[in-house]
């Protein structure tokens, strides 16, 4: 049996409730769920958080805040703009890495598109990636991977629109991985954007 403890850090129990998400919907989420995760008991999260909504809540400030940070990383791990946002639509096919995760993940979209305190912070999640998506493609122009002529806040809209449909179309198809469907989408709508490469002519012998 798992020790309870009278202390965890912010960032334990905001790791607690994610996992705790990823197997249990929102009707089914308790806070003792979440409680067991942390190692600590449910009345320290109400004394702390106050209900399981408030605790949501708490965790979604934290991700309504989270885009620089999480392109940050990507930027570091990958060598070029266009390989940080190909690796960013592989980190939004994870939502979908069994259709049992997509299903809760999407049963929390709900709550999030339908109460106004969780959409105003996805709202805010939403514009500061898309910011992040400009910046990729706009340095992607500047790499000579996209021509020069391409307007990175439009196209920036529909990298963001064709990631969200993708993971949608993938829900209903089921064809290969949600990561392998989503790429393929990804690079049909750059492919009209790419810079073609000139090579030279091998020299004759």
């Amino acid at each position: 049996m798992r020790t309870r403890r009278r202390k965890a850090s912010d960032d334990e129990i905001f790791a607690a409730v994610h996992r705790a998400m990823t197997q249990y919907g929102p009707h089914e989420l308790t806070l003792a769920h979440i409680a067991a995760g942390a190692g600590v008991t449910p009345g320290l999260l109400v004394q702390r958080f106050g209900s399981k909504r408030d605790l949501l809540l708490a965790l979604s400030d934290r991700f309504a805040n989270s885009a620089p940070a999480m392109f940050k990383a990507l930027k570091v791990a990958h060598r070029t703009p266009l390989a940080t946002l190909r690796a960013y639509a592989a980190c939004m096919a994870n939502l979908a890495s069994s259709p049992d995760a997509l299903s809760r993940n999407l049963a929390y979209l709900q709550i999030d598109l339908t109460d106004e305190d969780f959409r105003a912070r996805l709202l805010a999640n939403a514009r500061a990636t898309r910011r992040e998506i400009q910046s990729l493609l706009r340095s992607a122009i500047l790499a000579g991977e996209l021509q020069k002529n391409v307007d990175p806040r439009r196209l920036a809209q529909t990298v963001e629109a064709i990631i969200s449909g993708s993971l949608m179309s993938w829900a209903c198809y089921r064809d290969g991985t949600a990561t392998a469907w989503i790429r393929r989408d990804l690079d049909a709508v750059l492919q009209p954007h790419l810079v073609r490469k000139r090579h030279s002519k091998a020299s004759k012998s």
